[in-house]
């Protein structure tokens, strides 16, 4: 009974987890929701279509299918999406993607065909129609390995790849992919005809084609997408501005689609005035088909590119908007659901879909409450696809393109953030700044995989050369801050405490132990030269059994340092009759004032064998020097790494192991200056305790 009732139980919450939909459509108050998400799904209808006709145009594809990729997603992220607010469908930078990868994939100069003219000389002509089914099937097979990728990620919860690509990252490299949008459609923005290009370079030459073909600019079709573009633009600054006082923002998309259709239909511009139009647009929704996975093969590193940049900026709106109203989404499911949205649209010849900025804010600001209000929307794209698609067909192409490049305003904005980043995080910027320029001239593709690489090298040297500091108590407080930046914070004679801003692993470990040596210590040679000369004077002593010597403390107070007859100093034996004083075998003070190094690991997140073992040869070498080595705030992973990798072993004990600074300082000074009521203590210490210990006996007179 317990194990049918668990089993109940967790059917129950995959199915939830696995279908959202299911945990509030059941809920859905239907009378404070409805009107809101039918006024909102009907303006996000009206954007989304004539997106959907241009963005279609920016991956090199006829525009129906635009419209197939407005419809299929947005149903489905209905059932499997955990966003309330964001709109899928199409997408200025994924269209731009995969049109990059269809032109390369099937240029026009592979449908070159002769036309039958009857004469001996004759012009090569492009066959559109074959063309434009060998990119619509690279497209297809496209996103149908795109969504693979999305499933497999979301399965294995790889949710968290979306870190990778961070803000100054996704920022450059958009700003990039809007440089390459604006220059693509300039060419029909002006009525000229030029090759489009993909690959490093492209739009070095597609803008230089566009200028050298600009005498050829056909002045209709200028003017007209000239006038979409003020009006389109005055119509979004009146919806920013008067947000608040509009029931609903001014649909500018859709009245220049209608108006510029039916000037265009009225005076017949296509044929009277050599203005391109959409052409042909077929009623009716396609029947599925199996994708032509032959075309697989050249199209695998590319997928992963529109897969993982789809789900970056999927993810990146979904999570704004559910702080801003409340709620929590899954990554991993949002993987799932957009990799199931590209996998089953892609039968029914779809291109790959994310959300959409313009859109998603056109959903929320018009009091969208639920994903009722994007298949609302998706609704009124089916009745144009259905019956009213013919009415599209005189829609001139440089509308399209002026509704492409309004829509990218914002992110042409978003050069705002060089200064920004320049005041607050010159590595940040220079992320910003590599994004964008790698992208511009290598295009998206490589450009996005130079900036991933920059970024995670970027990680690199931050480990690499992290900040490290001497730490000084703060009176009256438990707090230890760098003695260079507050001048609050005092040092502890004879005592100093390194902090070093980074884990320690094999690419750093070097660097740690050299700073610690630079900050902390004179060069260990100059310290060993030291020590000799404190040998070299006791070697003239005749007699250093029961001799005193006497020396000034820290205090200025007189201490006397007496041998032991036969005792441990820094872990060897020595006899009391023996006169062979050694370098290795006598240490009666710690060289200089230092006696104790004390290594701040609060920051240690992580240690690796040579990290381990570079740490082992300091207190080795400090030991050899009578310098006590403590490690304070090691947390319990660390604490658990080093006992894996046999830290403790040999010399080692977790005795030099302190949970905080504070108690490290403390322990340090009592065994500098122990008290007995005598007034004479011999110091013993665990025999496991490393040799970074003098061993003396020490009494004190009044001066």
């Amino acid at each position: 009974m317990l194990f049918h009732r668990c089993s109940s139980q967790k059917a129950k919450s995959a199915a939830l987890s696995f279908l959202p939909i299911l945990t509030w459509l059941p809920y859905y108050p239907v009378k404070q929701y409805l009107f809101s998400d039918v006024v909102s799904g009907l303006s996000t209808g009206v954007v989304q279509l004539p997106q959907g006709l241009a963005y279609a145009m920016l991956a090199a594809l006829p525009p129906v299918y635009g419209l197939y990729s407005s419809f299929y997603p947005v149903v489905l992220y209905t059932f499997f999406g955990t966003s309330r607010h964001i709109s899928i469908g199409t997408f200025a930078v994924i269209s731009l993607m995969i049109g990059g990868v269809v032109v390369r994939e099937a240029p026009d100069s592979m449908f070159y065909v002769f036309p039958a003219n009857g004469s001996n000389i004759s012009v090569p002509v492009v066959n559109i129609e074959a063309r434009d089914t060998r990119r619509v099937q690279l497209a297809v097979v496209l996103t149908t390995l795109v969504g693979i990728i999305q499933m497999v990620f979301g399965l294995l919860r790889f949710g968290f790849v979306a870190i990778y690509l961070t803000e100054p990252l996704v920022r450059g490299f958009t700003t990039a992919a809007a440089v390459h949008v604006v220059v693509s459609q300039l060419k029909y923005l002006l009525g000229v005809k030029t090759q489009r290009y993909a690959g490093p370079l492209s739009v070095v030459y597609s803008l230089k084609a566009v200028l050298l073909d600009i005498p050829n600019t056909n002045v209709t079709t200028i003017l007209l997408g000239l006038a979409c573009l003020v009006f389109l633009y005055g119509t979004k600054h009146i919806n920013e501005r008067f947000k608040n006082k509009l029931l609903i923002p001014i649909p500018g998309e859709i009245i220049v689609v209608i108006v510029s259709t039916g000037i265009s239909y009225g005076l017949s511009l296509s044929d009277h005035y050599q203005v391109d139009v959409v052409g042909k647009i077929p009623s009716g929704l396609l029947p599925p088909s199996v994708p032509h996975f032959s075309l697989l093969p050249n199209l695998i590193s590319d997928s992963f590119a529109v897969a993982i940049v789809g789900f970056s900026m999927g993810i990146s709106l979904a999570k704004i908007f559910a702080l801003k109203h409340g709620y929590s989404v899954d990554g991993n499911q949002e993987l799932i659901a957009l990799g199931l949205c590209n996998f089953i649209s892609s039968f029914f010849q779809t291109f790959a879909i994310t959300c959409s900025m313009s859109r998603s804010l056109v959903q929320e600001s018009t009091g969208g409450k639920t994903q009722i209000a994007g298949l609302l929307g998706s609704l009124l794209v089916l009745l144009v696809v259905v019956a009213i698609g013919f009415v599209f067909q005189p829609l001139p192409q440089t509308v399209l393109a002026a509704i492409i490049m309004v829509n990218l305003l914002g992110m042409f904005k978003q050069f705002r953030d060089i200064p920004h980043l320049w005041r607050t995080s010159k590595i940040e910027l220079v992320i910003w700044l590599v994004a964008f320029v790698a992208s511009v001239l290598l295009g998206l593709d490589y450009g996005l995989l130079v900036a991933l690489t920059f970024a995670i090298l970027t990680v690199v040297y931050r480990t690499q050369s992290p900040k490290s500091s001497v730490l000084g108590h703060v009176a009256h407080t438990g707090l230890y801050c760098d003695v260079d930046e507050y001048e609050e914070a005092a040092e502890y004679e004879g005592i100093k405490i390194f902090h070093f801003n980074s884990s320690i692993y094999f690419a750093n470990s070097d660097l740690y132990v050299n700073t610690l040596k630079d900050k902390v210590t004179p060069p260990m040679v100059k310290l060993k030269f030291k020590k000799k000369k404190q040998v070299s004077f006791l070697k003239k002593e005749q007699k250093w059994e029961g001799r005193k010597l006497k020396m000034s403390s820290f205090n200025d107070e007189s201490v006397t340092h007496e041998v032991l007859p036969r005792e441990q100093r820094n872990g060897l034996l020595v006899d009391k009759h023996s006169s062979d004083v050694s370098e290795e075998v006598v240490s009666l003070q710690p060289i200089g004032s230092l006696h104790s190094v004390i290594l701040d690991w609060t920051s240690v997140s992580f240690i690796d064998s040579v990290g381990a073992k570079a740490i082992k040869q300091v207190v080795k070498e400090y030991a050899a020097v009578d310098v006590r080595v403590a490690i304070a705030g090691c947390n319990r992973n660390v604490l658990s790494e080093l006992d894996t990798l046999q830290f403790f072993t040999g010399n080692m004990s977790t005795d030099l192991m302190f949970p905080t600074v504070h108690d490290a300082v403390l322990h340090c000074n009592k065994l500098l200056l122990p008290k007995k009521p005598n007034g004479r203590s011999l110091l013993r210490f665990p025999a496991d305790i490393p040799k970074a210990l003098f061993l003396c006996v020490v009494s004190s007179t009044q001066t």
